[in-house]
């Protein structure tokens, strides 16, 4: 699949790597696969991405990103739903980061010692899942590779995070189809 990929997606998929092991993470995730994203500078993914405002609410995507993170991965709508049982995850969090420390739900931790910048980093399900929908998503288009483009629209539609923070942005798979392709399409994937 990978022989596929253009020089733009590989670069995604390389800052991806990067990213979690910036943050210490022990897999790579499709949070960091959004995040490589929204590094990633003259590809037809961020050509959607400031087409749609990307310039005016890229911190607010991390930030958003950084808040799942701290609630152990948790999307604002499952938090929501956990509220309407009566479980506050807010308070949940700080009541583990009171003892433990700021971000101790993250699961990231783990890789902080000696070396974890360069030991290697499998892609967790969530990743591998972003690629093969990125596959679907090109497949379906007929495209004969899979590009950056091909990898935020598989973002768009993989239930999580990263699709519930971009839709918060006004970025979703019907946005950016209409951004890059000029109409609206069925979904892939």
């Amino acid at each position: 699949m990978f022989e596929r990929f253009t020089k733009d997606a590989r670069a995604v998929v390389t800052g991806a790597v990067e990213q979690a092991g910036r943050g210490g993470a022990r897999t790579v995730d499709a949070e960091h696969m959004l995040l490589a994203l929204l590094d990633k500078e003259g590809g037809r993914a961020s050509f959607a991405l400031a087409a749609l405002g990307g310039s005016r609410w890229l911190e607010s995507v991390r930030d958003a990103l950084g808040e799942a993170r701290r609630r152990g991965g948790l999307s604002q709508a499952e938090a929501d739903a956990l509220a309407g049982l009566g479980i506050d995850v807010g308070e949940i969090v700080a009541r583990v980061e009171e003892v433990h420390g700021v971000g101790a739900m993250s699961g990231d931790r783990a890789g902080a010692g000696k070396g974890a910048g360069s030991r290697h980093r499998p892609f967790g399900r969530d990743a591998k899942d972003v690629l093969v929908r990125a596959l679907r998503v090109a497949t379906s288009r007929r495209d004969r590779h899979i590009g950056d483009e091909h990898i935020l629209l598989a973002l768009t539609v993989r239930p999580g995070v990263p699709a519930e923070v971009l839709a918060d942005h006004g970025v979703t798979y019907e946005t950016v189809t209409r951004v890059l392709y000029g109409g609206g399409e069925a979904k892939a994937g």
